[in-house]
C-alpha cells in the first residue's frame, strides 16, 4: 500500500462550493459555504479519507 501526502485546505473547499453553487443558480452566505466546507472536511475524517494532521502556520 502506497501512502501519499494530500493538504486538504477548507477555505480551498469553500471557494469550490461557492463557485459551484452560483453556476447552479443558489446565492449561499459565507457563514452557510463555511458551514459546508466543514461538513465536507468532518466527512473525509469520518470515512478515513483523511487523517487530521496540526500543523502550525
Amino acid at each position: 500500500m502506497k501512502e501519499i501526502e494530500v493538504i486538504i485546505d477548507t477555505d480551498e473547499i469553500a471557494e469550490f462550493f461557492f463557485q459551484e453553487l452560483l453556476k447552479r443558480g443558489y446565492i449561499p452566505s459565507e457563514d452557510e459555504i463555511d458551514d459546508l466546507a466543514d461538513i465536507t472536511f468532518d466527512y473525509l475524517l469520518e470515512k478515513c479519507i483523511i487523517d487530521e494532521e496540526i500543523t502550525e502556520d
